[in-house]
């Protein structure tokens, strides 16, 4: 008894109470209005015709009563929003083959006329309606949230948290299945490639799943609407329920080490080193391998006489500045095919950026002073933990560009001769001007070596 007076409480703390009093003073006065009618009935009946009409004027007073004053409080609260959902469904193969065997009940029935069979079939299509009723409540009063990491690379798995919220003060949700849209625009690629399951959503309460996701390629990803999908309770009927939940994701290039990287890397050392002439490049201390750490800086000696893995840490070179180039624009074959408006992506364009990417993060792993410029793109010289980000989301977005006769993107790089220069670009050899070349390694797409 106890906990039937606590949850009547509760009940009472969170209700809306001059919509409850609305609620009862209706009720009794629409009770009234009925006992009234009845007795106008029951007076009529015996003769009693004066009394009769003034029962029903009562009755039909009251009613007009309610109806004008009382019926507007409760609609004003009344989420009426529910009831304007869009809802879009379609008949599964079980439901095909349950009314199928209610189209033979039927005609049973009807040749019959067996009252037994009528009684069945009266059930049967209950049960349908019974089916549409469910399922719709079960769509109603339902939120979604997507939320993505703040940092996305192509290529690697990242996780994701869906997550639905019931609105509904009373009544739970089951078996809701959250897709994306499809929408008449065309996209690369869906953010949910795969539905995600949630087989019970409490009353007034929030539930979260967390699933990886992975981009392919790099740029900015939207999805405009979402699905909520139920065939509760019975599976005849698939109803949808489109929610518009604009989400967007900014998926950075991989910077993990390709085939390109990795041929190009020796050769950017050695011109490093010719640069600096040994400094940074001192041995700081040895210390314990991370798994973050890079293979190449384990200290092999050490490790066997450790017995565990070493690696070496170096001194940090201030003096060595460098500058980051990614040449946007393409060669004079590539810019003939290239349409005005159109974004069309260049294989060679697309490895030019996946490098500039790589070499931004392996300045990041060693913290150097770093600054990037591109076409319309400049940052500051920092060290490139400040700015690596910054140099990231612009290698998202980054577009191929026609070719620039003039060059000013290498005129420009010529009036700085203090900064050792990487210069990724897809143009051929021969469009870099000799002053550039002093104090700069490019990357020809053609010759990976430089």
């Amino acid at each position: 008894m106890s906990a039937v007076k606590s949850t009547i409480a509760q009940f009472w703390a969170k209700a809306d109470r001059p919509a409850v009093r609305a609620f009862l003073l209706s009720i009794t006065a629409l009770t009234a209005a009925l006992l009234l009618a009845l007795y106008s009935g029951a007076a009529a009946e015996i003769g009693q015709l004066a009394l009769a009409s003034t029962s029903a004027l009562a009755a039909l007073a009251i009613a007009g009563w309610v109806g004008v004053t009382l019926v507007p409080v409760l609609a004003k609260r009344t989420p009426l929003r529910w009831i304007g959902y869009k809802m879009e469904y379609r008949i599964t193969l079980e439901g095909w083959i349950y009314l199928g065997g209610i189209l033979l009940v039927a005609l049973a029935a009807l040749n019959t006329g067996n009252n037994l069979l009528f009684l069945i079939l009266a059930s049967l299509i209950a049960l349908v309606l019974m089916s549409g009723i469910l399922s719709s409540i079960t769509l109603s009063g339902i939120g979604m949230r997507l939320v993505l990491p703040e940092h996305i690379f192509a290529g690697q798995p990242v996780r994701a948290m869906v997550e639905l919220e019931n609105e509904k003060l009373t009544l739970p949700s089951f078996s809701l299945r959250v897709e994306a849209a499809k929408t008449n625009q065309a996209q690369a690629a869906a953010m949910l490639e795969t539905p995600v399951y949630f087989p019970y959503l409490p009353k007034h309460d929030r539930v979260q799943q967390t699933i990886p996701v992975t981009f392919a390629r790099r740029g900015i990803y939207r999805q405009d609407a979402f699905r909520i999908v139920t065939r509760f309770p019975f599976g005849f009927l698939r109803k949808a329920r489109r929610l518009s939940l604009q989400t967007e994701a900014l998926v950075y290039p991989s910077v993990e080490p390709t085939a390109d990287y990795l041929e190009i890397l020796p050769g950017l050392q050695g011109a490093l080193e010719s640069v600096t002439k040994g400094r940074g490049q001192d041995l700081y201390a040895l210390r314990d391998y991370l798994p973050t750490d890079s293979a190449r800086h384990v200290h092999w000696k050490a490790s066997a006489r450790s017995g565990s893995l070493m690696v070496r840490e170096f001194t940090r070179e201030d003096d060595c500045r460098i500058l980051l180039v990614l040449d946007p624009h393409l060669s004079a074959e590539e810019s003939s095919s290239l349409k005005p408006g159109v974004s069309r992506m260049s294989e060679r364009f697309e490895r030019a950026v996946t490098i500039c990417a790589s070499l931004a993060w392996h300045f990041y792993e060693s913290n150097s002073l770093l600054q990037f410029r591109s076409a319309g793109v400049e940052t500051p010289l920092a060290p490139a933990d400040e700015i690596i980000f910054a140099i990231l989301q612009h290698l998202a977005i980054a577009q191929p560009l026609p070719r620039d006769p003039g060059q000013s993107l290498m005129a420009d790089l010529a009036a700085s001769p203090e900064l050792f220069k990487i210069i990724v670009t897809s143009q051929p050899h021969g469009s870099v001007p000799a002053s550039v070349w002093s104090s700069s390694y490019v990357v020809f797409l053609d010759d990976p070596a430089g």
